[in-house]
């Protein structure tokens, strides 16, 4: 039987705990706190850790139950070190080392960033060998090249400024559609015209960097459109919006995957539950002859199940467990699958 790993995610407003074994999921506990940020219309950190330090317990007690387990069948304890939040990645970091020292199991702490592609293999099996990521979440935008998830990814591209979950939040408080942002103006989207509103593409010119990302001109032009256009169709910004960001993500992410000779490409992270471009990136791969591998959207925003699926890789080829003075990295790069 393959083993059995536990992983603690808590790098936003959300407090994840996942239980796999193998690549089957057996459990995906999650307790958000995003009620409580909506009246800030946004993520305050202090909340936010607070919040992990509420649900931590809570939610480690449903995922035992929902698995059928308990904390001393588990043989490994992972959790994310970073890239997030610096306090909520401490709640979670001390709880783990809490349970390995006092289970006497080993340690990972992992990449967050390398979790939302490992996440994928739970609901598509392993992944192809060089496969290409598109990670766009609230705190990021990247196209990240996999050789092996658990020691080798090399960043390709990212954003620059604004990711595109923080242009879908800022733009949503805009269009008065409230906190959280992407699954709002999706939402109103269908309801919308998608070429009502030429808004600009960003870093798509001939001398631009052709693997990174900008939305923060896009987000200023919304602005202004909205300023010279009183009374505009709500649903016809938030669609026009929705496509240029869509627009530019899937056209550089299928781009790059071509280019580096990959043949399959994996969208992961919050935006990656998207409709449109979801839509868009899966008609942009059957055109080039890619595989597209998309996770369905609750494995997409953050999880205790995309942890867990790195950490059960991590094991499963006998990567050295992380030392004791594990610490949080909320700047934690890419490059870095594993930390300690």
């Amino acid at each position: 039987m393959s083993p059995l790993v536990l992983w603690i995610e808590s790098s936003c407003d959300e407090t994840g705990v996942g239980i796999v074994s193998g690549t089957t999921l057996l459990a995906d506990a999650v307790a958000s706190s995003v009620p409580e940020q909506v009246r800030f219309g946004g993520v305050v950190p202090e909340i936010a850790s607070r919040a992990h330090v509420e649900a931590m317990v809570p939610t480690l007690q449903r995922a035992c139950a929902d698995a059928g387990i308990t904390l001393r069948d588990v043989d490994a304890i992972a959790v994310t070190a970073g890239p997030g939040l610096a306090g909520a990645l401490v709640v979670g970091v001390a709880a783990a080392k809490g349970l390995a020292l006092a289970l006497d199991k080993p340690l990972y702490g992992v990449n967050h960033l390398s979790a939302h592609v490992a996440v994928d293999q739970l609901q598509h099996g392993p992944l192809p060998e060089g496969c290409v990521a598109l990670l766009a979440s609230g705190g990021h935008s990247s196209i990240l090249r996999v050789a092996d998830v658990t020691a080798d990814v090399e960043p390709l591209g990212a954003t620059i400024d604004d990711a595109a979950g923080e242009a879908f939040d800022k733009v949503a408080r805009m269009l008065g559609l409230g906190f959280p942002g992407g699954p709002a103006i999706d939402l109103a989207a269908r309801d919308g015209d998608a070429s009502a509103i030429a808004f600009p593409r960003g870093l798509t010119g001939p001398r631009d960097s052709k693997y990174d990302y900008s939305f923060s001109g896009l987000k200023t032009a919304v602005k202004r459109w909205l300023a010279a256009n009183p009374g505009a169709s709500v649903p016809d910004v938030a669609a026009s919006f929705q496509e240029a960001v869509a627009d530019v993500l899937s056209a550089k992410a299928v781009a790059a995957c071509v280019d580096v000779g990959g043949d399959t490409l994996i969208l992961g992270g919050g935006v990656a539950a998207n409709s449109r471009l979801r839509a868009l990136t899966a008609e942009r791969c059957e055109k080039a002859g890619l595989q597209l591998r998309v996770p369905r959207p609750g494995l997409c925003t953050d999880n205790g199940a995309m942890v867990a699926a790195l950490g059960a890789e991590m094991v499963a080829r006998g990567r050295q467990p992380s030392g004791w003075l594990l610490g949080a990295d909320s700047s934690l790069p890419v490059v870095e699958p594993l930390v300690g």
